[in-house]
C-alpha cells in the first residue's frame, strides 16, 4: 500500500508504552533489569553503575489534550545496561487517516529495542545497530521518529537519531551539547516506517559526547523542543535536585506553552523563519504568527553520577 510520508504537524499522541508494553519488569531468571515506563508515573528510575559513570533517570509524559483518554502515541524505555540507555520514539498520527492506530508502531519499536539492548554479540553497545535490530523486528503498521542514547561506563555517550526527537547535555548551567533534527522539509521529519518510503537505521544521525559527573541529559520528543527554548530547559532543570521533579516540571512547562496562542514558541519562530504567516485575521490586526504547538510531550532527564 503506497502511503505518503506524514507531516509531523498532524496531531501526534503521547503517553508512552501504556498498554501491555507499559510496565516495569525484572527478569528474575537472568537478573537483568529493564524498565518500560508509562505516562502516569514520574518517579526517578536509578540506573545502576557497575563501574565509573551511570545515569539516574526521571521521566514524565503528557499526552496531547485531545488524546488523554487513549494514552498517547509516544513510547520510551530506560535500561540499566552498561552505563545506562535511554530512548524515545514519537509515533506519527497521520496513520489514523488510514484507520491505523499510530501508537502501535512506536510501542513495539521500543519494546523490541529493550529486548535487544543487551545483545553484546549483535548490538555491541551501538545505538544505530540497536535501532536497526528493533526496526527489523517491528511488525506493526505505522511510523515513528526515534532517538537512542547509550552511556559507556567510561563516560562516552553514544547517540543515534532518526527524525526530530532531541537531546541536550547541560554542564555548569549551560547547554554543552545539542543534537539537530533531521527533516525532509519543515514539520516533516525523517522517520522509520513499516513501509518502504521511510528511512532506516543507516539514515540515523550518529554522534558521541564525553560526559562527566554532574552533567544533566535532557531527551525528549518534539513536543518538548517545539515548545521550550534551551535557556528555559537549563533554568528549569538546574532548579531541581531530583530528576523526576525536573522531568515533570519540563513537561508541564512544555504543555503550558503548547496551549498558549500568544507564546512565541520555538515552533512559531521557526515557522516564521521558513516563510509561514499568521492567519488573515491576525495579519489584519497587525499580529505575527505566534503560539505553541499542542502535541504529546515526552521528557527524560538523566543525571550523570559516579559510583
Amino acid at each position: 500500500m503506497a502511503v505518503p510520508i506524514f507531516r509531523a504537524s498532524i496531531p501526534k499522541f503521547h503517553p508512552l508504552i501504556h498498554s501491555l508494553f507499559a510496565t516495569s519488569f525484572i527478569d528474575e531468571t537472568s537478573k537483568k533489569r529493564r524498565m518500560l515506563v508509562s505516562c502516569a508515573p514520574s518517579e526517578p528510575n536509578p540506573v545502576r553503575c557497575r563501574e565509573e559513570l551511570s545515569f539516574c533517570v526521571g521521566t514524565h509524559l503528557i499526552p496531547h489534550p485531545r488524546k488523554v483518554e487513549k494514552g498517547g502515541e509516544d513510547a520510551f524505555f530506560v535500561s540499566s545496561y552498561n552505563g545506562g540507555v535511554i530512548a524515545v520514539a514519537d509515533g506519527v498520527s497521520g496513520w489514523a487517516e488510514q484507520n491505523v492506530d499510530p501508537s502501535l508502531f512506536p510501542k513495539e519499536l521500543m519494546s523490541n529495542a529493550s529486548s535487544f539492548v543487551e545483545d553484546e554479540e549483535q548490538v555491541n553497545n551501538n545505538p544505530q545497530i540497536l535501532i536497526g535490530k528493533a526496526h527489523a523486528a517491528t511488525s506493526s503498521i505505522g511510523s515513528a521518529t526515534v532517538m537512542v542514547a547509550m552511556l559507556e561506563r567510561n563516560g562516552i555517550l553514544k547517540i543515534a537519531n532518526v527524525g526530530d526527537c532531541g537531546l541536550r547535555v547541560i554542564r555548569e548551567g549551560k547547554v554543552y551539547f545539542s543534537t539537530s533534527p533531521q527533516e525532509h522539509y519543515f514539520d516533516c521529519p525523517f522517520q522509520l516506517s513499516s513501509q518502504a518510503f521511510g528511512q532506516t537505521y543507516r539514515d540515523a544521525m550518529v554522534c558521541s559526547v564525553d560526559l562527566m559527573e554532574g552533567d544533566t541529559i535532557v531527551m525528549g520528543s518534539d513536543g518538548l523542543y517545539d515548545n521550550v527554548f534551551d535557556h528555559e530547559i537549563v533554568s528549569t532543570v538546574t532548579g531541581y535536585r531530583d530528576v523526576a521533579d525536573a522531568a515533570k516540571a519540563l513537561a508541564n512547562l512544555a504543555s503550558s506553552h503548547s496551549l498558549d496562542s500568544n507564546f512565541d514558541s520555538p515552533y512559531s519562530v521557526e515557522a516564521r523563519a521558513r516563510g509561514f504567516e499568521a492567519p488573515i485575521w491576525k495579519k489584519i490586526l497587525g499580529m505575527k504568527l505566534t503560539g505553541g504547538k499542542p502535541d504529546d510531550i515526552t521528557v527524560v532527564v538523566g543525571q550523570v553520577v559516579s559510583l
